[in-house]
């Protein structure tokens, strides 16, 4: 029971990274088909899943180093996503704004998240 208490953070913030990633997707549908959103669009839908995926790698590692080596790459994932999707929001004249400063936060906040843990894991 103690295995399954300690393990729900890690669980949580999986769940975090898979919503964060789905919320990037869903608002890029939204987005006109201009050349840059589409270029835009490609970068950020990549950096926002891998920051999730490098996370699900960081638990399933074989070694403290190579739990780090991933979780530094979320981190640096989690940097790319702010950058396309301020990218993104200052380039466009979009509805829902509101929603897309809610991921930028979001992204910020991911970083911030895997920054403590590499900072407590040293």
């Amino acid at each position: 029971m103690t295995e399954k208490a300690n393990n729900k953070p890690k669980y949580d913030l999986e769940d975090r990274t898979f919503q964060f990633a789905k919320s990037v997707r869903m608002i890029i549908k939204t987005l006109p088909k201009t050349l840059a959103n589409i270029e835009d669009s490609r970068q950020v839908i990549k950096s926002s899943g891998s920051v999730g995926a490098n996370y699900i790698e960081a638990n399933e590692a074989l070694s403290k180093k190579d739990f780090l080596m991933r979780v530094k790459i979320s981190r640096k994932e989690a940097k790319e996503t702010t950058y396309w999707l301020r990218l993104i929001n200052e380039t466009n004249e979009l509805e829902n704004k509101n929603e897309l400063e809610k991921l930028i936060q979001e992204s910020i906040e991911l970083k911030k998240i895997f920054s403590a843990i590499i900072e407590k894991s040293k």
